[in-house]
């Protein structure tokens, strides 16, 4: 059964014959026990040989810049960007999230190697906005509601189709910016990662896939980290923004918040590889249990989306090309006016 959010979403909530904590227990139960008996290459292994294959890639995309044939070339941007993306997206958000392995040193090992020298970025502030703000208070106005995302200024043609181009540029722009508010070690930490990772994608064009002028490296870095930019940005709004928004002291219970404030994307093969499961096709699932890597999101899907149908709760799915239209359609209502707050009477 799929359900979208259309104007009211408190009917299929009000209908959850009982409460949110003894819900949510329950469907921890029965999650554990999906977790407990995979093996460890389900648990992380998958998520983990995809990441790994992706840099075994890159050898071969650099090389691939060097041949004079359009067909070659063209074969080497994708190979760098399809790479790019899934060591800068699907990387860095299962080391955020603790997924990749079960030990706290190499969870922090992976977390500044995939956001900060890959992605650019600051891992406190990937950390602190991502999992303290947008999982804690998932639709929350004002702290967790995918706000970060708007640019009012800007129309929606201009939005959806120019603005993903700018980020790029704005990523470590905003890294840099947001250095000011951590201690100056940490600091210094992340302009040498983030430093490293920029020189060294620059360094191995020049040297490795014989561009001969540093203009002609740098448009070729713009290309390859911007290839999936388009879904990247609007993945990140289809999912949140456009369903119900809550306030700080009425918000649901945590299973309430997220059937009704997040949604499934139907799979896409590339968006899966790169992007990864729990971004696409498994969000709810995600939402409800973060520590969980890609592959054990699709795993445990069937048991989630079965709960919620058997406790009348509301499971979110759409296409990305119907959220792409929907978007186009209301996007003054979604990315410029203020979000109506939902009030759910007895789900607080």
């Amino acid at each position: 059964t799929r359900l979208v959010h259309q104007s009211s979403p408190m009917e299929p909530a009000r209908s959850a014959p009982r409460g949110g904590e003894a819900l949510l227990r329950e469907l921890e139960v029965l999650v554990q026990d999906v977790v407990r008996t995979s093996s460890w290459w389900e648990r992380h292994g998958v998520d983990c040989a995809i990441l790994a294959l992706s840099l075994l890639a890159l050898p071969a995309g650099f090389l691939c810049l060097r041949s004079e044939n359009a067909l070659v070339f063209s074969s080497g941007i994708t190979v760098l960007g399809v790479c790019h993306y899934t060591l800068t997206v699907k990387g860095s958000h299962l080391a955020t999230h603790g997924a990749l392995t079960e030990s706290k040193r190499w969870s922090k090992i992976w977390l500044l190697f995939f956001v900060e020298v890959c992605t650019a970025f600051t891992a406190e502030h990937a950390t602190h906005g991502h999992v303290k703000m947008h999982h804690a208070y998932t639709n929350v106005v004002g702290l967790g509601d995918s706000s970060t995302w708007r640019l009012p200024c800007l129309n929606r043609y201009v939005y959806m189709f120019l603005a993903p181009l700018l980020l790029p540029v704005a990523t470590p722009l905003v890294a840099v910016e947001r250095l000011r508010k951590v201690e100056l070690g940490t600091a210094l930490r992340t302009l040498a990662l983030v430093s490293l990772g920029l020189y060294s994608h620059y360094w191995l064009l020049l040297n490795l896939s014989g561009f001969k002028s540093p203009s002609s490296a740098l448009g070729c870095m713009f290309v390859t980290r911007s290839l999936l930019a388009h879904p990247y940005l609007h993945v990140n709004i289809f999912q949140h923004i456009g369903l119900p928004m809550f306030s700080r002291d009425n918000k649901p219970r945590r299973i309430h918040m997220m059937s009704l404030g997040v949604l499934n994307l139907a799979r896409l093969p590339v968006l899966d590889w790169a992007f990864g499961h729990s971004i696409i096709s498994c969000h709810v699932e995600h939402h409800l249990f973060p520590r969980l890597s890609d592959n054990m999101c699709l795993k445990v899907k069937p048991v989630v989306s079965q709960f919620f149908r058997e406790k009348q709760l509301p499971y979110n799915e759409d296409s990305y090309l119907a959220r792409f239209r929907l978007f186009l359609h209301r996007y003054e209502e979604f990315m410029v006016q203020a979000p109506p707050i939902t009030e759910l009477v007895g789900l607080q």
